[in-house]
């Protein structure tokens, strides 16, 4: 008997242009995104074999991670890192859309397609970024892609993938307040490992699923990629169609479109070859201990037995509460939790408090559009009265790049996605949380629990 089909099937076979046995299929690319850390090779292979770019009005380009997080306002394109430059002169070249160093539509990649309409339910995406599976959380085949299949998807709008089988997570239940998607993920690093999703599309459904934002849907989505996943997904509904409304890219004829967004969902009678259960409920704030983003634990948690590496990579001792573990640095940023309900909470818990003396806390926001509505809003000034550092959009900490870097041995509270060592800084210790739970953190100078902040 035949089953259904999955959201993840029905995408695929939208999208595949020609599928042999035991080979890659041949995918179709709606639109490609760019950005200054991954591009160069790519045109290089291009201009190496005497192609050019196949549809250039079906690419966007970004300047996000190798632009400056702070003094960026009087600093010429000239004095950032080489590769803005290029990747501006390249995509001049090809008449591909750039959005660098001044626009208004600069940010993290991750953040910018979303908020600009540029990602819409049914479409494919690629980038050549890890964390390309944030934008599944619209119903979007979204997948990360290395240097020769850029190049593939320039010069011919399609790349060579492989065929992914399905995982289905249901989340019963809903959060509690002062938890967030990302303590709800790192519960399912925790429990499964960053191998749960390999080879797999991740579709997350249920209670808990729904009852999220949008923007709390990209986190999920965003860390899915922790789990190994190469594509995530949530089936559109009414809150996709609401957060596409008015955006710079939205289809003309909206309301025909958004019809055809919600018919993008699993058939009732899909089969899944896995399927994980986790209650909502049960969620509470988490924390990292380790140099893997699976290594979580309730903040009311214990640092476990085993793991002797990098438990002398991070300096802690088997046995000991992670709750109050001293912490010199708190990043507030990332395509993980940089937008603006992220700023909203963590200004939430900061208003009317100060960090502690010696904190260094720096809130990035993960677009220009992300900051003027903080800006707008206050959350910018809340952040400046607490003691913050308020940068300007790009990745900044997240992947240590342009001076951005913690000192080795230093406790980074962090917002971003991965903890690896030297992912900070070379000897920086990451411990991975919340956007309330890192505000948190950087008032009591050590791990704390928001709840209490936000309950006040």
């Amino acid at each position: 008997m035949s089953r259904g089909k999955s959201l993840y099937d029905k995408l695929w076979e939208a999208h595949v242009v020609e599928e042999r046995p035991g080979s890659p299929g041949l995918v179709y690319v709606d639109l490609h995104l760019l950005h200054d850390g991954t591009f160069s090779k790519a045109f290089s292979i291009l201009q190496g074999r005497g192609l050019s770019v196949r549809r250039p009005g079906r690419a966007v380009a970004v300047t996000d991670h190798c632009v400056p997080v702070a003094g960026r306002a009087d600093m010429p394109v000239d004095r950032m890192l080489p590769v803005v430059a290029g990747l501006l002169k390249v995509c001049a070249e090809h008449r591909i859309e750039v959005f660098g160093p001044g626009d208004a539509r600069q940010g993290i990649v991750h953040v910018i397609a979303p908020e600009l309409g540029l990602t819409q339910p049914g479409f494919s995406i690629i980038c050549g970024d890890s964390h390309t599976p944030t934008l599944g959380a619209f119903g979007t085949l979204a997948f990360a892609v290395g240097t020769t299949q850029i190049a593939h998807a320039l010069a011919s709008q399609c790349v060579l993938v492989d065929r992914l089988t399905n995982m289905r997570v249901t989340v019963t239940g809903r959060l509690a307040p002062g938890v967030t998607a990302k303590d709800l993920i790192l519960v399912l690093l925790a429990r499964h490992g960053v191998t749960a999703g390999k080879g797999h599309a991740v579709e997350f459904t249920g209670e808990g699923v729904t009852a999220l934002s949008m923007e709390e849907r990209m986190t999920l989505c965003n860390m899915a990629a922790e789990m190994g996943a190469k594509v995530a997904l949530i089936a559109p509904d009414a809150k996709t169609v609401d957060y596409l409304r008015g955006t710079a890219h939205a289809p003309a004829a909206f309301d025909a479109a958004a019809e055809d967004w919600l018919r993008w969902r699993s058939d009732p009678d899909a089969g899944f070859d896995r399927d994980l259960t986790i209650s909502a409920d049960a969620v509470t704030p988490m924390v990292t201990w380790g140099t893997s983003p699976d290594t979580a634990l309730p903040l009311d948690g214990r640092v476990p037995e085993g793991g002797a590496e990098a438990l002398t990579y991070m300096g802690l001792t088997a046995g000991q509460a992670i709750e109050g573990q001293a912490v010199g640095r708190v990043f507030i940023g990332s395509c993980t939790n940089a937008r603006i309900e992220d700023l909203r909470l963590a200004a939430r818990v900061l208003a009317g408090r100060q960090v502690s003396p010696g904190m260094m806390l720096q809130v990035v926001p993960g677009s220009v559009a992300v900051r003027a509505q903080a800006e707008a809003e206050g959350i910018a000034e809340v952040f400046r009265r607490a003691g913050a550092q308020w940068g300007e959009p790009g990745c900044g900490l997240c992947v240590c790049m342009n001076g951005e870097a913690a000192e080795a041995g230093e406790f980074v509270a962090s917002t971003s996605n991965r903890n690896f060592p030297g992912r900070q800084g070379r000897g920086a210790r990451t411990l991975l949380m919340s956007p309330a739970t890192a505000a948190a953190t950087a008032i009591a100078g050590c791990v704390a629990d928001p709840r209490p902040y936000l309950e006040a």
